[in-house]
């Protein structure tokens, strides 16, 4: 992930986090977002327990869906 999607996602981190729980929790998912870190290489989404598949594609969807980000930057997991 760029340094600018980055910076984008960390200024409304908490946002993100709270976004991300209920999306999971709309398809009752026992996994939580935690926490959202970030270093020089980008964003990191951390999670109370391992994530299914199911469950990364709904975070990664979300993320592609977020504006003023570069979508090909962002992996998939």
């Amino acid at each position: 992930m760029s340094t600018n999607n980055s910076k984008e996602v960390i200024s409304k981190v908490n946002e993100h986090i709270l976004n991300i729980n209920r999306l999971l929790k709309g398809v009752k998912s026992n996994i939580s977002t935690d926490y959202i870190p970030s270093d020089n290489k980008g964003v990191f989404i951390t999670t109370n327990k391992i994530a299914a598949p199911s469950n990364l594609n709904i975070v990664e969807k979300y993320m592609k869906d977020l504006n003023n980000i570069i979508t090909s930057d962002i992996m998939s997991p």
